[in-house]
């Protein structure tokens, strides 16, 4: 019997009509011969609203009680779907992700996956159950609850086909598959039908918020191949599978827009050994994650560095460098959270020269300043103005002319 794993997001489940909806499309699944495992995000924004009355106590609440206070939407779900399906005359079981022994470390609010137990879910599927599982969360060898980060739930689903060597993971959203952009900046945008597990990560971790970068890092580690697709469509969405020499015939496969991301800068930073590995160790410490990176070294015996972090975290990080300033002779700490990162992402690019020209061209073409640049081998990555976001992406991607069929 076809083992296939299947992730319903937050507005698949969004209300008791499209927890029917979902129980009916599962059911389809099941009268099929399939033998399923189900996992489900919270309702809607259930999250969101959960962290909202944290913030109403606290505006600095424990990452545990966090964990206790979130991992609490999917319990929810999880119950609700199977009553769904019980009312539909299908077998069902609900699960808890401490229940299934999905074991992670002890990272509140960010935990990695260290191991899952199968046994309790081989047991029910061989009774001929659909298993429900609770996504975004697990235990650490101390039983505390942990979440895995925004978008968790597509950790959870892949980590348990990997688990399961199931035959395949299905990603259901509220779209019909990964685009060449936001199909809500660019209305031109082109359903992907294949993409490389390489160039999934680079538009996901570029602000493509289809699919959790960690989820499609592990489905390439283990060759998981991924399905995305709508739960409210019976479209074939989009593969996401190995890389194969034809997709270096396509230069550009999308363009993506990050607008959560805010620039810091340290200025007057001592020009010597150490200090900036003293700088983003503290930052390290405190868990904040550092993107794009520039230094500015003049002929004076200082230096600036600006660099950009999560906006969620970016007062924790001015925090962090005003109480090391002191101490390495920062003369000044500033941020900008009035910024937007646009990326061009592509494997393509291997073998292709010129994509780098072309863009500033472009943005230049439309008078968009150019704020700060990385790159990796198959993304350019560009930090403009707020303002200037959606322009950029639209401008980009009329002319890398992806907005043809």
């Amino acid at each position: 019997m076809e083992l296939i794993v299947q992730k319903y997001g937050g507005s698949s489940v969004a209300n008791p009509e499209r927890i029917k909806k979902v129980a009916g499309r599962v059911a389809g699944y099941k009268k099929k011969g399939y033998s399923l495992v189900v996992v489900v995000s919270a309702l809607g924004d259930t999250t969101d609203k959960l962290l909202g009355l944290a913030g109403q106590i606290s505006k600095n609440p424990s990452r545990r009680e966090l964990d206790m206070l979130m991992s609490t939407g999917e319990q929810i779900s999880v119950s609700l779907l199977a009553i769904a399906l019980h009312e539909l005359g299908c077998d069902a079981i609900s699960f808890t992700g401490y229940q299934v022994g999905i074991k992670t470390d002890s990272s509140h609010t960010r935990a990695r996956i260290i191991n899952i137990s199968t046994d309790r879910i081989r047991e029910e599927l061989k009774k001929g159950r659909i298993v429900i599982v609770a996504g975004f969360q697990g235990t650490d060898n101390r039983h505390e609850i942990t979440t895995l980060g925004r978008g968790g739930s597509d950790l959870t689903a892949v980590a348990l086909a990997k688990a399961l060597a199931a035959d395949a993971c299905e990603i259901f959203t509220d779209v019909e598959g990964i685009y060449t952009t936001d199909p809500r900046i660019v209305k031109e945008a082109q359903k992907i039908w294949r993409i490389s597990y390489e160039e999934m990560l680079e538009l996901a971790s570029s602000g493509a918020q289809v699919m959790q970068p960690r989820s499609i890092e592990v489905a390439g580690k283990f060759n998981i191949p991924l399905h995305v697709r709508s739960s409210f469509s019976q479209s074939e969405g989009t593969w996401v599978v190995k890389e194969d020499k034809s997709m270096e015939d396509v230069l550009i496969r999308g363009v993506s827009l990050s607008r959560s991301e805010a620039k810091l800068t340290i200025s007057g930073v001592p020009n010597k050994p150490g200090i900036a590995a003293e700088v983003f160790r503290k930052l390290a410490d405190e868990g904040i994650n550092v993107d794009m990176i520039i230094q500015n070294i003049g002929k004076s015996a200082d230096t600036d560095i600006s660099f950009t972090v999560p906006r969620s975290d970016a007062q924790a990080a001015m925090k962090a460098l005003k109480e090391i300033s002191s101490k390495v002779g920062i003369r000044d700490v500033s941020q900008d959270t009035e910024i937007a990162k646009v990326s061009v992402v592509g494997v393509g690019m291997r073998s292709h020269a010129g994509v780098a020209a072309s863009m500033f061209t472009i943005l230049a073409k439309h008078k968009i300043n150019i704020e700060m640049i990385s790159t990796s081998e198959i993304k350019i990555s560009c930090v403009v103005k707020k303002k200037d976001g959606e322009r950029a992406v639209k401008a980009l991607h009329k002319e890398f002319k992806l907005g043809k069929k």
